[in-house]
């Protein structure tokens, strides 16, 4: 993967789901600029970060899936999302519908139990990986959780991520870095 600073990784990959810490990963047009997954090796990576897998063998056929199911999960997103997304939809394409469950339609990761009570993963393979993100997808864009889907409050940020709050009103994709920005910016405006 192209470098990228640890911490910001890490805030990425907050949203609550994997399929859209997925989004997360770059696109196209003005998510270009967040791309980190320029090769094969790259998809095996995230795929193992974002699923907490080993990292799985992957070609350029994985390549080529994992950015129709990224930017078909990240325009239904940003679509269903509150708040000003950088990619607008009104409601979803039947491409990205049929892009999703054409890769949900795969064989998933498979989970075992190890003798010691360990879970994992069965040969994990990119296709599977990416079949149990189109599933998420699937799972989140077809629940009341999809009412909760939000874009970041932060001006500068963007993320998105699931309000599972209870009150219903979380902001930001991180309190440790957007909304302690927007607290510090409040108290200076307010000193």
């Amino acid at each position: 993967m192209q470098q990228s600073s640890e911490p910001d990784l890490r805030r990425r990959f907050r949203t609550g789901r994997p399929c859209l810490d997925l989004a997360h990963t770059g696109g196209e047009d003005e998510l270009a600029r967040w791309e980190i997954v320029h090769g094969p090796d790259d998809v095996g990576r995230l795929l193992a970060r974002l699923l907490d897998i080993p990292a799985p063998p992957a070609d350029e056929r994985d390549l080529a899936a994992l950015r129709v199911l990224r930017g078909a999960v990240t325009r239904i997103a940003y679509g269903l999302a509150e708040g000003t997304p950088p990619v607008t939809v009104e409601r979803p394409r039947p491409g990205d519908v049929a892009a999703i469950n054409a890769a949900a339609a795969l064989p998933p990761l498979t989970p075992a139990l190890l003798p010691d009570g360990v879970a994992t993963v069965v040969a994990p393979t990119a296709t599977a990986a990416l079949s149990t993100l189109a599933r998420d997808a699937i799972d989140l864009f077809g629940s009341p959780l999809a009412q909760r889907i939000r874009v970041c409050a932060a001006e500068n940020c963007g993320l998105l991520l699931v309000d599972t709050s209870r009150a219903n009103q979380r902001r930001w994709c991180s309190m440790e870095v957007c909304g302690n920005r927007a607290k510090v910016r409040a108290h200076r405006a307010d000193a």
